[in-house]
């Protein structure tokens, strides 16, 4: 074995300690917030535009219907679902990642809910975890892993049910008629796995989607293991 390989796995072996470390620091903080949403979509999208306003007034209903907001803790999407929960004086928690081309978090993440990972494994389990359901706007390829991931973690049973609300039909019809025509009409999902996702133009059907859903459900954390 070469010995610049012998370096490297010795450093890979050390590494398992700070990931460790993102974990607690993680678990930590997030089950202490409590029952949480969710909010995806690109760090592109601009204050002042359709989807950014749309999702701030997503975030002010889930606040108000006594969720937290956690979000990537980045600008667009992101920074609208914190301003939304701060705005109605709900729990605003921005998940961080180190990106070279996003530096920190938004300034409506409430400082005690603001978490930072490296490794963007942890922080997507997170995600995850401590979401009682996901809001979803259009985002490239960040969001759509998210929101793929969170739909295979269902099918597969490793976390229990919970909504999924992509809103914004111009945008993903095009994806859920891919999905249905695709993946679908050649047996490679059933249609149980369609009917996983809500597709709408509204953050008040959004958010009433993911409330119904807990009238007849105890929020709780997933991954109970």
């Amino acid at each position: 074995m070469p010995d610049h390989f012998k370096e490297d796995t010795s450093h890979d072996l050390w590494s398992i300690f700070k990931i460790m470390g993102e974990f607690v620091d993680g678990y930590d903080k997030l089950l202490k917030v409590g029952p949480c949403v969710s909010i995806f979509g690109s760090a592109r999208i601009k204050p002042g535009t359709r989807y950014y306003e749309m999702a701030v007034r997503t975030a002010e209903l889930i606040s108000e219907n006594d969720f937290g907001v956690i979000t990537g803790g980045g600008p667009g999407i992101m920074e609208a679902g914190n301003l939304g929960a701060h705005n109605a004086g709900g729990k605003s928690v921005g998940l961080g990642i180190d990106l070279e081309f996003e530096q920190g978090t938004n300034e409506y993440v409430h400082a005690k809910y603001e978490i930072n990972f490296k490794y963007f494994f942890v922080r997507k389990v997170m995600f995850v975890k401590y979401a009682q359901g996901f809001i979803v706007f259009p985002g490239g390829f960040g969001t759509l892993d998210e929101v793929f991931e969170c739909l295979t973690l269902i099918q597969t049973l490793k976390i229990d049910r919970i909504p999924i609300v992509l809103i914004g039909t111009d945008y993903w019809s095009g994806l859920i008629d891919w999905i249905k025509n695709s993946l679908l009409d050649e047996g490679l999902i059933s249609q149980k796995d369609i009917n996983l996702v809500h597709l709408t133009d509204d953050p008040e059907e959004a958010v009433d989607i993911v409330c119904d859903f807990y009238k007849k459900k105890v929020p709780q954390p997933n991954f109970s293991f």
